[in-house]
């Protein structure tokens, strides 16, 4: 169920777990009891989301505003990496067409 941000006149913000389908009415205010509007206080919590969905997100966001440079992508990869550097690696074979291919290494793994 997520948590949902919520701004009272009188005691100001509180926060409160609620269906998805009651995220845009109001909630009564834990102390006072008067009638609360959600409001959009904090950004959206993903630490329900699997790790590797959430490293997901969090690569897009990165990338979204600045993506990586030529000299910061060849540095992700190590030295002798056959998927981008411009010699081919003993394990590394390329078909007519230019398609990559890794015979011994990993037989089932298909070329990107």
């Amino acid at each position: 169920m997520p948590v949902y941000d919520y701004l009272c006149n009188d005691c100001g913000p509180f926060t409160d777990m609620r269906p998805m389908s009651e995220c845009d009415a109001p909630q009564q205010c834990p102390r006072c009891a008067n009638s609360a509007p959600r409001a959009i206080l904090t950004a959206p919590n993903f630490f329900c989301m699997p790790s590797d969905r959430r490293k997901a997100y969090a690569t897009n966001e990165r990338s979204a505003n600045a993506p990586k440079t030529l000299g910061e992508y060849k540095a992700s990869h190590g030295p002798g990496c056959g998927c981008c550097s411009g010699k081919a690696s003993r394990l590394v074979t390329k078909t007519r067409s230019g398609a990559k291919g890794f015979p011994t290494a990993r037989p089932w793994m298909i070329s990107h």
